[in-house]
């Protein structure tokens, strides 16, 4: 669970945030933020599941706070701490649906009694959502899987009128239209792995329902698992709501999901969320270009949501037995499911040596579909297999690598291993590269707006995926390292230049001089005036 504490006094924040066992009652992560605004814009881009908020601030209430939170997400727990023993502010919070209203200072028992009543309370109402009650009623009930092998047909290209949609759309009591729609493909990663083969029917159930329910607050839900073993949900916005806006509110409730199957399920999940298309006519289109994503943007990554900014195509392939049986070796590498793709061969040599070695035209057949696999892969990586295998594309070319079972193998093995390793540094190069656009952007624009929101605008990268990718690369957060800077930059200008205070504190990012006193004094132990004079 993720918290927040808003306080325009800082001591409060702080001391609250910073030195409370809050991982005792499960709390992963406490934000800080001291004006109600700086806690909205946290709220917008991290899945909050409980405010700690000041009643009196400045430039909004925590009441206001509360009201606003209340239209961004209905389920965040708010508790209110508050100098005054009002009754009006009191009854305000109650009517907000406040936890609590705690006078200050609380003490420990009041304030962690009130955030074990929210967690409970958040627990009571997501495990109802996810209860197995609920999925097995959903797997006895005929009307999902019609539907869902409507949407699957759709996906496979199966033409149908706009009559024939739209009676079959009444029918099943599917409120979509003509119009546009999103589509968001879920992956379950490796913590699911021992359910695979037992319970992996009420897991997904359970993640469907799930991600119905944080959806269906704002759009029309469709759902169904395609074929590749991907969650899939076709999302249409209801009337009440901005179309212009989706596609933030996409990818801030794909968190959502991702934050509540982590917290109640155990494991974690990837998503690709579409461009807006208008269905049902593009559906086919975004659908095979959603399946690519998974494996040209994040390559091994895990736990991300990204959005699909170009056309992706996926190969069709038709032939015998294990090699075309879903999922086909092409979509495994797609995916970037690298273990999963050699146990796909493995199975696939099994086979070939169960028809016998003498079989040349099978031993031909799986040659040509697993090394068409592979320069597909190569191709829409916007390279050439010879590049990335070297010498071993020699066997290919001359026809050495399909002349036995076992030669094959060896081929198939090596070649994989050498792909892996080369979709793996692309993927490298390319985290690389946003660090040093971030990097660059931030010693450009130190003294304008560098938040993370603002930085994962440049890039165009959600911000949360953002920030994965450079801990990943650099071993720090870009806070950090904004701060860092800052403070850097402050004291060569504090040492080199007779700019008073307030001048550096606006060139350096700081529009309040007093908290940048604050801050440079907690990292320094000095104010930079008593800095300026050591000089």
């Amino acid at each position: 669970m993720q918290m927040i504490i808003v306080d325009d006094e800082a001591h409060w924040v702080d001391n609250l945030s910073m030195h409370k066992p809050w991982h005792t009652l499960g709390i992963e992560h406490v934000h800080k933020a001291y004006s109600a605004r700086e806690a909205l814009q946290i709220i917008g881009t991290h899945p909050i599941d409980i405010v700690i908020s000041d009643i009196l601030m400045p430039e909004m209430t925590g009441i206001e706070l509360i009201e606003k939170v209340r239209e961004h997400d209905k389920r965040i727990k708010c508790i209110i701490l508050s100098g005054h023993a009002d009754f009006d502010y009191a009854k305000e919070a109650v009517r907000n649906h406040a936890v609590d209203y705690l006078l200050k200072p609380p003490t420990d028992d009041e304030l962690f009694g009130a955030v074990r009543a929210a967690i409970e309370q958040s627990k009571a109402e997501w495990e109802s959502v996810s209860s197995h009650e609920r999925t097995q009623f959903t797997l006895r009930e005929n009307l999902p899987l019609l539907r869902g092998q409507l949407l699957l047909s759709a996906f496979r290209g199966e033409r149908m009128s706009v009559e024939e949609w739209t009676r079959k759309l009444d029918n099943y009591a599917l409120p979509f239209r003509d119009g546009h729609c999103a589509l968001a493909l879920v992956r379950l990663e490796d913590e699911f792995d021992p359910y695979r083969n037992n319970g992996q029917p009420l897991l997904e159930y359970a993640i469907t329902n799930i991600a119905e329910e944080i959806f269906g607050e704002f759009m029309e839900v469709w759902s169904v698992k395609e074929e590749h073993g991907y969650l899939a949900f076709l999302l249409q916005l209801k009337n009440e709501y901005d179309i212009d806006r989706q596609d933030i509110l996409l990818e801030k409730l794909s968190m959502q999901v991702q934050s509540k199957v982590k917290q109640f399920l155990k494991g974690s999940l990837s998503v690709v969320v579409t461009e807006l298309f208008r269905f049902p006519e593009q559906l086919q289109t975004q659908y095979r270009r959603a399946t690519s994503y998974f494996r040209r943007i994040v390559g091994d990554e895990r736990e991300f949501v990204m959005k699909v900014d170009r056309a992706e195509q996926t190969s069709a392939l038709s032939a015998l037995d294990v090699i075309y049986r879903p999922p086909v070796l092409i979509n495994l590498l797609e995916a970037g499911r690298w273990d999963a793709a050699e146990e796909k061969l493995a199975a696939v040599f099994a086979e070939l040596e169960e028809k016998g070695s003498e079989s040349w035209e099978h031993c031909l057949e799986v040659g040509f579909a697993i090394s068409s696999a592979f320069m597909h892969l190569a191709h829409r990586s916007g390279q050439t297999l010879a590049l990335l295998l070297g010498a071993d594309i020699e066997l290919l070319q001359h026809g050495e690598a399909f002349s036995s079972i076992g030669k094959l193998r060896k081929w198939s093995s090596g070649a994989l291993g050498k792909l892996r390793e080369g979709m793996t540094h692309e993927a490298q190069d390319a985290r690389s590269q946003y660090v040093l656009k971030i990097k660059e952007f931030v010693d450009k624009n130190l003294h304008l707006d560098v938040s993370l929101r603002a930085l994962s605008d440049h890039v165009n990268l959600h911000p949360t995926h953002l920030s994965k990718i450079y801990k990943l690369e650099t071993g720090e957060g870009i806070s950090d390292y904004v701060a860092a800077l800052r403070m850097e930059r402050a004291c060569h200008l504090l040492k080199s230049t007779d700019k008073k205070i307030y001048e550096i504190s606006t060139e350096v990012g700081y529009l309040d001089p007093a908290y940048f006193i604050k801050v440079f004094k907690r990292q320094f132990d000095v104010t930079p005036q008593e800095y300026r004079e050591s000089r």
